[in-house]
């Protein structure tokens, strides 16, 4: 790492008519002569929590044996890679949503998750659960960050109404509570993720959006002459760095903006197949960049991702699976329908695996952005035609500062705790808790 001596701070934000625009940690930020660990060049700590509906197709996501992973199963192959990186974890249980009286399986999955507390069945405004493990983590993060977390995701993110079996869609449509009674609603729009990260937005009305949007200029255009002045102070690998990053953010408003004249574009009548998505793999990837940039700017370092709501109807004709998700995923031991079945599991698993690959090329201090990263990858239901909320498919893609053990396949005696792996995550990440949810302890071997 080039250091020199200008020095300038961490939360440097470059401010221009309406827009702000965060940057990412330049080789300026850290002052010369300066032990590592007490500069903007430290490894921090960060959070992401991805979650998958209906269950998934066992038999393609479970290791042979376990142990060190030889080869990762079908389903995670497109991170074959980066399997040193990889944690499977096995036998792990939500007792909780066996607890919750009433509901269907699919509320209590997502309701459940994080929290591993049962919920209050109800389809009013009177949902009752409990504080999620992000927003344990997102509490003490957001001391050092402008967001405390994002909840991000690719289908509805409507609290109203039931989703399933008399139970409010609070509990199918988003895995993170800030209290009992506070869900956080997923964003599904990359112009509102946009907007909150990088400027404010002033109406959510689409004709009122769509006027501003022709009046307005670009976040880059918006603080060009601050862009200018520190071009000027900068060193030139602090250049090559802000040139990628800008590169970025212009690419991520390019994308917005050609998804959104095609959103309003008149179209032929034509019969749209019911659940079928619309560019599903460019929404999700776009999403997925944008959660990028949040974390390379530290406007935050937690975030939960839905890549579909529980109860999910998508269809995926792209991969050439024409079945609504949801009922395919009842299915029945068929091979043909556990096949088309692991196919969406393994597309939902490529558009996470494309986050895990910009996050382990961005550079950050000594290593990459992925080096201080945790991110769990699973669902609340295992087998989805049983819809059993015990021995989970969990998987952890960890990096090298986390504290976790990688490359391995570990399998969890009968009847542990979903939520001894979260109060593991906790300590791991410095926030230690006495008790969360049904936990008994943490888990000895998560690092050996």
């Amino acid at each position: 790492m080039f250091i020199r001596k200008m020095h300038l701070p961490r939360r440097t934000v470059l401010r221009g008519l309406g827009a702000t625009l965060a940057l990412p940690l330049l080789d300026s930020m850290v002052p010369a002569f300066t032990a590592l660990a007490k500069t903007a060049a430290a490894p921090v700590r960060r959070l992401g929590v991805f979650y998958v509906p209906n269950g998934m197709s066992m038999p393609y996501w479970s290791p042979k044996k376990e142990g060190m992973l030889a080869d990762l199963p079908p389903t995670l192959k497109s991170l074959k890679e980066f399997k040193d990186r990889v944690l499977l974890c096995g036998g792990l249980d939500d007792e909780a949503a066996n607890r919750v009286t009433g509901g269907g399986d699919h509320a209590r999955s997502a309701g459940t998750f994080l929290t591993c507390v049962p919920f209050k069945l109800t389809t009013g405004a009177d949902v009752y659960a409990s504080i999620s493990m992000d927003q344990i983590a997102a509490k003490e993060l957001a001391k050092e960050t402008q967001l405390a977390s994002i909840e991000l995701g690719i289908e509805s993110n409507s609290m109203l109404g039931s989703c399933d079996a008399g139970a409010s869609c609070a509990y199918t449509n988003t895995v993170a509570w800030r209290t009992p009674t506070t869900p956080l609603p997923i964003e599904n729009d990359p112009r509102a993720v946009f907007e909150r990260l990088f400027g404010t937005s002033g109406s959510t009305d689409p004709a009122a959006r769509l006027a501003r949007m022709k009046k307005d200029r670009s976040v880059l255009d918006a603080v060009s002459h601050e862009l200018g002045n520190l071009e000027r102070v900068i060193g030139p690998g602090d250049q090559l760095k802000l040139d990628e990053y800008l590169s970025a953010v212009r690419d991520a408003e390019r994308r917005i903006e050609m998804a959104e004249r095609q959103n309003t574009r008149e179209l032929p009548l034509v019969d749209q197949p019911v659940g079928t998505p619309n560019d599903y793999a460019e929404h999700a990837r776009l999403m997925m960049d944008l959660l990028a940039l949040s974390y390379q700017t530290d406007l935050t370092r937690v975030c939960t991702f839905m890549l579909a709501r529980e109860v999910s109807a998508l269809a995926y004709p792209e991969i050439g699976v024409a079945d609504s998700h949801h009922p395919l995923s009842h299915h029945q031991d068929k091979p043909q329908n556990l096949e088309r079945l692991h196919r969406i599991n393994e597309y939902h698993f490529r558009q996470f695996a494309h986050l895990v690959k910009t996050m382990a090329e961005t550079p950050e201090g000594d290593g990459t952005m992925l080096d201080s990263t945790l991110f769990l990858y699973g669902t609340g239901i295992s087998d989805s035609n049983t819809h059993f909320h015990d021995d989970l498919p969990i998987a952890l893609i960890a990096g090298k500062n986390t504290g976790v053990t990688t490359g391995r396949y570990v399998r969890y005696p009968q009847g542990t705790p979903l939520a001894n792996l979260y109060t593991t995550i906790l300590e791991k990440m410095g926030f230690p808790v006495e008790e969360f949810g049904d936990s008994t302890g943490v888990l000895k071997n998560l690092s050996v």
